[in-house]
């Protein structure tokens, strides 16, 4: 039999389109255009023979051949992995990619400072970062997707180890001349008497509100819904309606006059940011250094001034 030449990073390509379902889906995940990675699909088809996919419009299925291959390559993959990790610990070096996971108020809030931080630390580790829902950041931790995870706080499944990051309560932004801007003790039943911005419908945050107002028995009146927290403080900027947004965020985009900040009192508004990783004895030496940097950095910051090192605005205006 001609020997074969599988090229592991075509096989970590092809694991990816399996597990999205679609070629396009998988080139996202993988930060490749969509025409190479099908290139690449071709390839293995070639190299084993037989067709590993069915194509449609509606995305791919595997064959039984493409399943098998899928199967193997998890396998595959892992060893791959494990044998850079043993490999990297006899070098002394850090070095390699790391793959980053992070909800949307991580990117905005925290990760920029914190990661320009640990390059000019570690020059020689790739941060491969990517922005996905807390529950999508925990799967993919655990699917061995993603090397580190950050997201909002909550339970885990075995094998999962988590690290307090940073705190991030939820705020109300408000337009200067709202009905509430005169308050400065705002409860959840209090805002849902007016339209909100809905803000990346289906994330945690927008399923949890919907849930809190389930529990009030008070339907959520929407003035407009949005994909970003920055498109949301322009909608409540023009008057449209009033948000409930992460901390981070508003002082990202709401950190000027014309917007009113609120506390929102709530004890589940009080809301932790974690760190997450796949359990592993042992790690690649590039991802405990930035779990350890992350880590690190929100314990510093906390013990000087309770915060993250990320500069925020007062509350109120």
């Amino acid at each position: 039999m001609t020997s074969l030449r599988i090229d592991p990073y075509s096989l970590r390509l092809f694991v990816a389109v399996a597990r999205e379902g679609s070629i396009a889906r998988g080139a996202q995940k993988e930060h490749i255009a969509t025409s190479a990675l099908s290139r690449r699909i071709a390839d293995l088809e070639h190299a084993f023979g037989a067709a590993l996919v069915v194509r449609s419009a509606r995305g791919i299925e595997l064959t039984e051949a493409g399943q098998l291959v899928f199967d193997r390559g998890l396998q595959i993959d892992h060893e791959l992995q494990s044998l850079a990790r043993e490999v990297e610990a006899l070098g002394g070096q850090v070095s390699g990619t790391v793959r980053l996971l992070a909800n949307m108020s991580a990117v905005i809030g925290f990760l920029p400072e914190r990661i320009k931080a640990f390059s000019a630390a570690y020059p020689l580790v790739d941060i491969s970062l990517s922005e996905e829902d807390t529950r999508d950041v925990i799967r993919a931790c655990l699917d061995d997707r993603a090397d580190v995870g950050v997201g909002v706080k909550t339970d885990v499944p075995a094998g999962i180890e988590s690290w307090h990051f940073a705190d991030d309560p939820l705020l109300v932004v408000l337009p200067h001349g709202h009905t509430l801007a005169k308050a400065h003790i705002i409860g959840f039943a209090d805002i849902l008497a007016y339209p909100l911005v809905r803000v990346h419908a289906g994330g945690a945050l927008d399923v949890l509100l919907h849930e809190r107002a389930v529990i009030a028995c008070i339907p959520i009146s929407t003035a407009v819904s949005v994909s970003s927290f920055d498109a949301s403080c322009r909608m409540i900027e023009a008057g449209l309606g009033i948000a409930v947004i992460p901390r981070s965020a508003a002082a990202a985009y709401a950190g000027s006059q014309r917007f009113i900040r609120r506390a929102l009192n709530e004890p589940w508004a009080s809301r932790e940011l974690h760190v997450y990783a796949l359990r592993k004895t042992p790690r690649r030496t590039a991802v405990q250094a930035l779990i350890e940097a992350l880590t690190a950095t929100a314990s510093a910051a906390e013990s000087t001034d309770g915060q993250s090192n990320f500069a925020m605005p007062p509350v109120l205006p």
